[in-house]
């Protein structure tokens, strides 16, 4: 499995990132998302193996479009330069926690968890941080675990605590934050290796309890 032609249209796509441009090269494109579609049904197998709720999963429910939606924004590029894939139960729409692949020259990275949940689905992740705050804690401090992650993203977080919930709280920092996502970056050089899925799949196996836990508050 290598992604050579993938990271290569990429490049161009981002130096030539225009309609006409695009639709004289929509065959490289095509090639390129068969090469990012047999990565994802092959991660989707791995993933299956210690988290059994994605096995039904396929190709098609997680991939991303590469058009932007352009219609509320001010930057009105087209298309977008990277190629990514979201695998949760029930695929990429899902409000589920979930294993992300960000495929971008420059920038590939793996990703995980829940970004800004719905106003009740928050209220619920926090409400199991609070009773359940040690169990989390043990996740996010275990050795496997800090191997691949350094711990939750927080570039959206509370300045104030929420309400209901004082300042003393043991775990006040994860109950300012209003997305539950742990990122990690991924050298380019892994996507032309021959072991990418097995590279991809072990910090998604140490992420699975994260997933677990986060999952456990929405059920």
């Amino acid at each position: 499995m290598q992604l050579a032609l993938t990271l290569n249209f990429l490049k161009k796509l981002a130096k030539n990132n225009n309609k006409e441009w695009f639709d004289k090269n929509r065959s490289v494109y095509e090639e390129a998302k068969g090469e990012v579609k047999l990565l994802v049904a092959d991660v989707i197998k791995g993933i299956s193996a210690f988290d059994p709720s994605i096995a039904s999963l396929e190709p098609k429910d997680c991939m991303f479009r590469i058009n932007r939606d352009v219609r509320f924004s001010k930057d009105k590029v087209p298309y977008k330069t990277n190629m990514g894939f979201m695998i949760a139960p029930g695929g990429k729409k899902s409000i589920k926690s979930c294993y992300y692949v960000h495929i971008e020259p420059g920038n590939c990275f793996l990703a995980g968890g829940i970004w800004m949940p719905e106003p009740e689905n928050l209220k619920r992740i926090r409400q199991e941080i609070d009773y359940s705050g040690d169990s989390l804690k043990k996740i996010l401090q275990s050795k496997n675990f800090k191997k691949y992650f350094s711990g939750f993203d927080e570039e959206l977080k509370l300045v104030r605590m929420p309400k209901d919930y004082d300042e003393s709280h043991p775990y006040a920092e994860w109950l300012k934050l209003k997305s539950f996502t742990v990122t990690m970056p991924l050298d380019e050089s892994i996507l032309s290796d021959k072991k990418v899925v097995d590279k991809i799949c072990a910090p998604f196996k140490e992420l699975n309890a994260l997933n677990q836990f986060l999952n456990a508050a929405l059920d």
